[in-house]
């Protein structure tokens, strides 16, 4: 993947930079692993905001994705790469010998016409997925499962990968993106490699029309609001809020330790990522 600078013919079109997409070879979703989703706009079954600032942005269709990989032990080629409005990875579209057609997460070195295979023969190669007590030592992982048969939840972004640290009775340990190390079921599966699309965040969005047209609103600061709206709002002129910087229904932001000690991994968890 590269990145394309554009001329800045203005403001808005000076700092801008976008994707090449030259690793995508086909534009139009495969139908039968498309459905519709509907934008809620950050509120819940009640209809009260719970996620502020969304709402707006393009209407999309979510690619169904196949996280779980179970097809064991039957090739599927790799028919095409294509855009995923929904996540900043490329997908991968397989074609199974048997007919049937999944996408899976593109990581790095796959390419159109490559055979991936899933399941505990699987070769340790970019894309095939398998248990960690077959992978050895020091690979690079993704799509990484919790709990077994759940399917991968662990490092699916974009340029994200873990690597396999070691392996101990029915746990193996790993280094995840974060810096945070952790203990996950041997049994558990994980693909070889790195997700693609590694250049992602190097893209600069540019202007605020950009950043709406993907749902995201504009967030104003708790100093410019009214005093009923935040704890840091109001007084006369500018002011830095008189107070340490807070939410706006009063817990304290930059370090405040918001989780229960119950809800943190338990001792699974080695080294966390602070």
């Amino acid at each position: 993947m590269a990145i394309k600078k554009v001329n800045p013919t203005s403001q808005g079109r000076r700092f801008q930079t976008y994707s090449t997409y030259e690793e995508v070879t086909k534009t139009d979703p495969e139908k039968r692993l498309i459905k519709i989703i509907k934008q809620s706009g950050g509120r819940n079954v009640n209809g009260r905001i719970t996620a502020r600032r969304r709402g707006g942005g393009n209407k999309r269709f979510y690619r169904i994705i196949d996280f779980k990989r179970d097809k064991d032990g039957i090739p599927a080629k790799v028919a095409a790469i294509e855009y995923d409005p929904n996540r900043s990875a490329r997908i991968a579209l397989l074609h199974y010998v048997d007919g049937e057609k999944r996408y899976i997460i593109a990581p790095v070195k796959v390419s159109v016409g490559d055979t991936l295979m899933s399941g505990p023969e699987a070769d340790i190669r970019p894309g095939n997925c398998l248990p960690m007590n077959l992978i050895p030592l020091g690979t690079h992982v993704h799509n990484i499962e919790l709990r077994t048969g759940r399917g991968g939840q662990l490092v699916k972004s974009a340029g994200g990968f873990a690597q396999l640290m070691a392996k101990e009775g029915k746990y193996a340990t790993i280094k995840l993106p974060s810096g945070e190390v952790r203990m996950v079921l041997v049994v558990n599966r994980a693909t070889i490699g790195q997700v693609g699309n590694i250049d992602h965040s190097n893209i600069s969005l540019g202007k605020a029309g950009r950043k709406r047209a993907l749902g995201r609103r504009p967030r104003p600061r708790g100093v410019a609001m009214n005093p009923v709206d935040h704890p840091m709002g109001g007084g006369e002129g500018r002011s830095s809020g008189g107070r340490h910087p807070c939410s706006p229904w009063g817990m304290p932001a930059k370090g405040y330790r918001t989780r229960k000690p119950k809800k943190q991994g338990g001792n699974l968890i080695i080294k966390r990522r602070k």
